[in-house]
């Protein structure tokens, strides 16, 4: 079995999501940082204590869970608290999904991560993938999805690596600015690239 990890990563409404499930169809693992982030802060989590010592029980929920908003609340306007929280929870995310890769059992394998590059998460695979789209698209795209304002997509927009410095640093790039059957025939080559480096 193949060891070859492809690192899959793009901003907010750029199409991450679309692609990773493509890949899926193929039969490819698909190990996704965001699902893993989720995970591990699910109540009984280690990392879930951790949070509520270090931030206060204000980051908890009546039932127990993590109180999301509260805690976005906080890192986005304490620079200092955020750096806490990644301190806490990167290492954890880092160790779950490298079992999650080690157990795939696909040709190659999918890790995707909006973060890929700004967690270092990049270097746990041997090849990445940009998902691309103009920041118009982005903010369109997202706030349809997600129901949040522009001024909040763009905050988070600011808050990750800038687009053209992950386009110099992905190794392939797929622009996904039109219809998603584009994005797919654009996606079909590469899967086939992949299946052939997963042979060598």
């Amino acid at each position: 079995m193949s060891t070859l990890t492809i690192g899959l990563t793009g901003g907010i409404g750029s199409g991450k999501t679309l692609a990773s499930n493509w890949f899926s169809t193929q039969g490819i693992t698909v190990v996704d940082a965001d699902i893993v982030a989720r995970q591990v802060v699910k109540v009984g989590q280690p990392a879930l204590a951790e949070i509520a010592r270090v931030f206060g029980e204000q980051t908890l929920l009546p039932d127990g869970s993590l109180h999301r908003a509260y805690l976005r609340d906080i890192i986005f306007n304490h620079a200092e608290a955020k750096k806490q929280l990644e301190q806490i929870t990167h290492p954890i995310i880092r160790s779950e999904i490298i079992r999650q890769l080690a157990h795939a059992d696909s040709p190659y394998r999918i890790l995707v991560s909006p973060l890929l590059f700004e967690t270092n998460q990049h270097q746990l695979t041997q090849r990445t993938l940009l998902i691309d789209t103009s920041e118009e698209l982005q903010q369109q795209r997202a706030s349809a999805r997600d129901q949040q304002s522009i001024q909040n997509i763009r905050q988070i927009i600011a808050t990750q690596m800038p687009r053209r410095e992950k386009q110099q640093r992905a190794d392939d790039v797929v622009l996904n600015t039109g219809a998603i059957e584009q994005l797919y025939a654009q996606l079909q080559p590469l899967h086939q690239r992949y299946l052939a480096l997963a042979q060598v």
